[in-house]
């Protein structure tokens, strides 16, 4: 079954993008592997709290990457 797991900070990922990232995963799967694996394909799209995740050792923040605050 193939699977995505996509990772993005809370709030800079409305629905209709969500969407779009799932069907258009969907599709590349389908392209590589053809067209029945598109009933066994899973795309998670999760949305982790701020500085709930991290890299090379370092907490990220939407600060560090530069982005505004999610009250902003």
């Amino acid at each position: 079954m193939p699977f995505a797991n996509y990772k993005f900070p809370e709030g800079i990922v409305d629905h209709a993008r969500k969407e779009e990232i799932i069907h258009r995963t969907t599709e590349m799967f389908v392209e590589y592997f053809g067209e029945d694996v598109r009933p066994y394909t899973m795309v998670l799209v999760e949305e982790v709290a701020d500085g709930g995740w991290g890299r090379a050792d370092e907490t990220l923040t939407r600060e560090k990457m530069g982005l505004p605050s999610k009250s902003a």
